[in-house]
């Protein structure tokens, strides 16, 4: 997401031709969209995206547990 927002910001400031962006190449300005591609790419093949996921569905669904046991009354465990 910072590489798409850094690469807006860029690409904004060329076409507005404000400060010294104005004199860069078109590669320069165009780079972040490459990385930010690279990096989508990167993290579907490595799996990173899914662990992410994972993670935040497991977090939920324990907080969710934790929540329904302290309205019965039961302490949650503690966790190791």
């Amino acid at each position: 997401m910072l590489f798409l927002g850094l690469g807006i910001l860029l690409l904004a400031m060329k076409y507005l031709e404000i400060g010294p962006v104005a004199g860069l190449d078109w590669m320069w300005v165009l780079s972040p969209f490459a990385l930010a591609v690279a990096w989508w790419a990167w993290a579907d093949w490595s799996g990173y995206t899914k662990k992410k996921a994972v993670q935040r569905e497991d977090e939920k669904k324990q907080n969710r547990i934790d929540k329904n046991k302290a309205s019965l009354g039961i302490k949650p465990r503690n966790k190791r």
